[in-house]
């Protein structure tokens, strides 16, 4: 197979369906060889016979991507494989939703070691490998590609735990970017909107959702943003780094982060009852942030 990705070599965990699955094929298609990560074997197994049957490439992974030494092996399957590793796409994630008040410290644990964890010790393992190439002298053109969330961009109500894992990997990727670029890796980030197994369990959602049946434009087909991941995690984004985009759709957007405003400066020490006046005067000239989802 041929396209974009020929030639390249990708992990992409939590593969074995929804978002990650349908990464895996577009990546397949494009000629990418994919490693298919998956805790679930069997759902791993079944996208890696689609590709092959359609002629790509691809083996299935099952390491464990919260825990760090096992999360290594992954790095040697690709290697051992394909004798390379160009593209780490983290994708795997989960849902412990609640509100804040009634929140367990589990469903908080789980969701951090699953997003914030997990985006960290794949990733971790493929930079030593690359930085080791980059030293030796050897090519290095590498991709880190992060899941975010609107969730995390702006917030979202029964979801405090999602969007708190899902900010730190908005704000991992700007780190990573920032860091690794000496490497010649690059690391951006992707806020999706499309149909997957977690959408579908909600009723509206999956209303909202559905693929159309008089066979038009489907939006939110999960491929529609595989497109774009595979546009960035090939030869041709080289220079593209350090951004945060939202994919829905036909439509691509960059995700324009926090920013310091112009504040009021007393040129001293504010005296705590001189400061309602100046937030009176910094709140008249802010611009709104998008609403938390949900209110």
């Amino acid at each position: 197979m041929s396209g974009i990705l020929q030639g390249r070599v990708a992990i992409i965990t939590g593969a074995g369906g929804g978002l990650g699955a349908a990464h895996a094929k577009v990546f397949a298609s494009e000629g990418c060889a994919v490693v298919v990560n998956d805790i679930n074997t069997e759902a791993a197994q079944s996208v890696v016979d689609e590709i092959i049957a359609a002629g790509g490439k691809a083996v299935v992974n099952s390491s464990d991507i919260t825990n760090y030494d096992d999360s290594l092996n992954a790095i040697k399957q690709a290697l051992e494989s394909y004798g390379d590793l160009h593209i780490v796409l983290n994708n795997a994630g989960v849902n412990r939703d609640r509100m804040f008040a009634s929140m367990t410290e589990q469903e908080w644990d789980t969701i951090m070691a699953v997003h914030l964890k997990g985006h960290f010790c794949i990733s971790s393992h493929a930079v030593h490998y690359w930085r080791g190439r980059s030293k030796e002298g050897k090519p290095v053109d590498a991709r880190i590609i992060n899941t975010t969330s609107g969730a995390g961009l702006q917030g979202s109500i029964g979801q405090s735990n999602y969007a708190a894992a899902k900010a730190g990997i908005a704000a991992l990727t700007l780190n990573q970017a920032a860091e690794l670029g000496r490497y010649n890796i690059t690391a951006n980030a992707v806020a999706p909107s499309a149909r997957t197994g977690m959408t579908s369990a909600v009723p509206e959602m999956a209303e909202r959702m559905a693929k159309p049946e008089d066979g038009s434009f489907d939006h939110f087909a999960p491929e529609n943003v595989s497109n774009l991941l595979a546009w960035l995690a090939s030869a041709e984004a080289e220079s593209v780094t350090g951004r945060v985009f939202e994919a829905e759709g036909g439509r691509i957007c960059i995700c324009d982060g926090w920013r310091t405003t112009a504040g009021v400066d007393s040129g001293a020490a504010w005296a705590p009852a001189e400061i309602g006046a100046a937030m009176k005067a910094l709140l008249a000239e802010e611009v709104p942030a998008q609403k938390v989802w949900g209110t």
